[in-house]
C-alpha cells in the first residue's frame, strides 16, 4: 500500500508538470523545484518517462485527487522560484542569439528556435504579470529588460529580411511567342510594387518564405507590445523602394516656393509627367504596396495600416505638394490646360482610393489627396476670374487699323473653345463651387453654373468691344469694327462645346446684333448717298424750267461722284475679315446705292437740257460704281 501511494504521488507530480509547463523548459524547473522539495522526487524518478518496475498504476487508475490537490499547493509556494529558473533560462538562450554577429534568419532552426525563445519569455512575462506581487518586481524587470533586447534583434532581423528582398521588381510582360504556358507561375507570390514607366508590366513578388518570416516576426512584435515599431521599422525599410519608384517616373521632391518661381515653360513638361507619375503611383505602387503589408500584417490590423502610411506617405506627400505648389500659383490662363488634366487625374483617382485608404492611419492619405483635387479645383475658378479681369484691364486707347479683329477677341474665344473642351471637367469644378454655396447645379443651359460663367465672360467682352469702338472718329468705321468682332464671336461659337455651353439664343442674339450694326453702317455711310440721288424735288423744278431741272441733276450727279470716290478712298482700306460678311455688305451696299443710281441716271438721259449730251456728263456708269462698291472693305490688300 505504501508502494502505491508513492506511485500515486510521482504521477501526480508529473502530471502537475506537464499541466503547468507550458513547455519542456518549464516543465523542467517545475520537475526541480519537486526535487529540492522533498527527496523522494529525485529527477531520476519524476523525469524518466519510463514507468517506475513494480510501481506503475493501473492504466485507468487516474492520480489520486487529494494528491494532485496538496502538490499542486506546494507548487504554488515555490512558483517564484521556479519563474526565476525560467528567467535565466531564457537569458541564456536569447543572449546567444542577441550577441550574435551573424543573421539569425539565413538558419531556419535557429530562427525557430529564436521564436520559441520569445514565445517562451512572452508566457513567462504574463504569468509574472499574474502575481501582481511586489516581491516579483525584480524579477519582473528583469524580464521586461529581456524582452527589450529580443524586440531590438527581431527588428534589425525584421529590416535584415525585408532589405535582402529588395530584389523585387518588374519585368515587361512576355512575347506572344513564348513558349511558356505559365504553368509554372506560383499562385502565393504576393504582389509588390516596383519602379515602373509605363503599364505594360508584370510586377514581381517577394519570395512567400520571406513574407511569412516577415509575418512570424511581427505576430511577436505586436504580442509585445512593439507593434507600432515593427510598423514604422516596415515603413523605413519600404519607403526607399517607393520613393525612388516614383523618381524615376522623372519627378524629384522640390519646395513650393522653387515650383512656383519656375518658368510655366518647365513647369508644363514636368506637370506631363506628374500625370503620368500620380497614376502609376495611385493605381499600382500603393495598391500593391497595401497589398504586401496586409499579408506580411495579417490579423493584425491597426499595424497593417500604420505600416501602409508609412511606406506609401512620403512618396505620396511629394506628389500631391507638387499639386498643392501649381495650383497656388499665378492665375494665368493658359495654365488651365494643364491644370485641368492634374485635377482630372486626381478625380479619377478618388474613387480607386475610397477602399484603398479607408482605415485609421491611411485615411488621412486619401483627405490629402481630395484637398489637392479641391485646390486644383479652385486654381481653374480662379481662371475664369482672372480671364475677366484681363478683359477689364485691356486698354481701350488704340484702334485696331481698319477696324478689324482686336487681339482680345481672338484670345478670348480661342482660349474658351479650347478651354470648353473639357466641358464636363468644368462643370464639375463650377458646380462644386455651387455646391460650396448652397447653390444646386443645373446642367441644362444656360443655368449651369460654368454657362452663366461664360456668358458672363461674353458680357464682359462686348462690353469691352463696344468702348474700343468709341476710339474710332469715324461712326461707319466703329460699325465695322463691332460687325468684325462680333462675328468673329458668333463664328467661334458655332457647332462646339462652347456654342452648346451658350446655347441657341445667344447666338441668334449675336447674330442679331451684326445685322444691327450692319444697318448701322449703312445708315451712316449710304443714306447721304442715296439721299443725293433722288429726282423728287428735280421733277418739279422741271416743271418751271427743263434747264434748271438738268443743272440740279448735274449738281447732284456731282455730289454723288464725291461722295462715291471719297468712299472708296478711304472703306477700301477698312477690314472685313470674314469673307461671308464681307460678301453680305457689299451686297447690302449694292442693293441700297445702284437702283437709285440707275433711276438716276435714266432721269438724267430724259432731261431736254441733257438730252444726247447726258453721257458726257456721267463720270461712272453703273457698273463702275459696282465694281467700287466689291473694292471696299479689302483692307491691306486693297493698300
Amino acid at each position: 500500500m505504501e508502494d502505491n501511494g508513492e506511485e500515486k504521488l510521482l504521477a501526480a507530480v508529473r502530471h502537475i508538470a506537464k499541466t503547468l509547463g507550458r513547455t519542456e523548459t518549464m516543465a523542467d524547473d517545475i520537475l526541480q523545484v519537486f526535487s529540492a522539495f522533498d527527496g523522494r522526487f529525485s529527477l531520476d524518478k519524476i523525469s524518466s518517462d519510463r514507468p517506475l518496475p513494480h510501481r506503475r498504476p493501473p492504466a485507468d487508475s487516474p492520480p489520486d485527487a487529494a494528491a494532485v490537490a496538496g502538490v499542486r499547493r506546494e507548487a504554488d509556494d515555490h512558483r517564484p522560484l521556479s519563474l526565476e529558473r525560467t528567467v535565466r533560462t531564457l537569458d541564456r538562450q536569447i543572449s546567444r542569439f542577441v550577441s550574435s554577429n551573424s543573421f539569425i534568419w539565413s538558419d531556419a532552426g535557429d530562427a525557430a528556435a529564436f521564436l520559441e525563445a520569445v514565445d517562451d519569455l512572452l508566457a513567462t512575462i504574463r504569468e509574472l504579470d499574474s502575481l501582481a506581487a511586489p516581491a516579483d518586481k525584480p524579477l519582473l524587470d528583469r524580464a521586461d529588460d529581456l524582452l527589450q533586447r529580443c524586440m531590438l534583434r527581431l527588428e534589425e532581423e525584421f529590416r535584415a529580411i525585408l532589405d535582402r528582398s529588395d530584389g523585387a521588381g518588374i519585368s515587361t510582360p512576355p512575347s506572344h511567342d513564348s513558349d511558356s504556358d505559365g504553368a509554372d507561375v506560383d499562385d502565393d507570390r504576393i504582389p509588390v510594387a516596383a519602379p515602373v514607366d509605363d503599364y505594360n508590366l508584370v510586377i514581381d513578388a517577394l519570395p512567400p518564405g520571406s513574407v511569412a518570416d516577415l509575418h512570424a516576426i511581427a505576430r511577436r512584435m505586436v504580442v509585445a507590445g512593439f507593434g507600432s515599431e515593427c510598423a514604422e521599422a516596415y515603413g523605413v525599410s519600404r519607403r526607399g523602394f517607393v520613393d525612388e519608384s516614383v523618381a524615376r517616373l522623372g519627378l524629384r521632391p522640390r519646395p513650393a516656393d522653387e515650383v512656383q518661381t519656375t518658368p510655366w515653360s518647365g513647369l508644363e513638361d514636368e506637370i506631363a509627367r506628374w500625370v503620368k507619375a500620380a497614376k502609376m503611383a495611385f493605381l499600382i505602387l500603393v495598391p500593391s504596396e497595401r497589398r504586401l503589408c496586409e499579408r506580411v500584417f495579417a490579423s493584425l490590423p491597426p499595424f497593417a495600416d500604420l505600416a501602409f502610411a508609412a511606406t506609401c506617405r512620403p512618396a505620396a506627400a511629394s506628389l500631391l505638394s507638387f499639386a498643392d505648389a501649381v495650383a497656388v500659383g499665378p492665375r494665368e490662363p493658359e495654365r488651365i490646360f494643364r491644370l485641368v488634366d492634374m485635377y482630372e487625374t486626381l478625380r479619377d483617382l478618388l474613387p480607386e482610393l475610397d477602399h484603398l485608404l479607408s482605415e485609421q492611419y491611411s485615411a488621412t492619405l486619401r483627405a490629402e489627396v481630395a484637398s489637392a483635387h479641391r485646390a486644383l479645383g479652385a486654381a481653374i475658378r480662379g481662371i475664369f476670374v482672372e480671364l475677366e479681369n484681363l478683359i477689364r484691364r485691356d486698354p481701350a486707347k488704340a484702334a485696331v487699323p481698319g477696324g478689324g479683329l482686336h487681339p482680345i477677341t481672338r484670345y478670348v474665344m480661342n482660349y474658351l473653345r479650347a478651354a470648353c473642351v473639357s466641358r464636363r471637367t468644368l462643370e464639375e469644378v463650377m458646380d462644386e463651387d455651387a455646391a460650396g454655396a448652397g447653390i444646386l447645379p443645373d446642367h441644362h443651359p444656360p443655368s449651369s453654373s460654368l454657362a452663366l460663367q461664360v456668358a458672363w465672360i461674353m458680357d464682359v467682352l462686348q462690353s469691352n468691344l463696344e468702348a474700343k469702338s468709341k476710339v474710332y472718329p469715324e461712326a461707319p468705321l466703329s460699325y465695322i469694327f463691332l460687325m468684325n468682332n462680333g462675328r468673329y464671336m458668333t463664328q467661334k461659337a458655332r457647332g462646339n462645346e462652347l456654342g452648346a455651353l451658350l446655347g441657341d439664343d445667344w447666338i441668334r442674339r449675336q447674330i442679331a446684333m451684326v445685322r444691327r450694326w450692319s444697318n448701322d453702317y449703312l445708315r451712316a455711310t449710304w443714306t447721304k448717298v442715296v439721299a443725293v440721288l433722288r429726282v423728287d424735288g428735280v421733277s418739279a423744278a422741271a416743271a418751271s424750267s427743263s434747264a434748271a431741272a438738268g443743272k440740279a441733276l448735274r449738281e447732284r450727279l456731282r455730289v454723288f461722284n464725291n461722295y462715291v470716290e471719297d468712299i472708296w478712298r478711304v472703306q477700301s482700306g477698312w477690314v472685313v475679315a470674314d469673307e461671308q460678311l464681307q460678301t453680305d455688305l457689299r451686297l447690302a451696299v449694292a442693293t441700297m446705292v445702284l437702283p437709285a443710281y440707275r433711276n438716276f441716271i435714266g432721269r438724267l438721259r430724259t432731261t431736254a437740257d441733257a438730252g444726247k449730251q447726258a453721257d458726257r456728263h456721267v463720270k461712272y456708269s453703273v457698273e463702275d460704281v459696282e465694281a467700287r462698291i466689291n473694292q471696299l472693305f479689302e483692307g491691306a490688300r486693297r493698300r
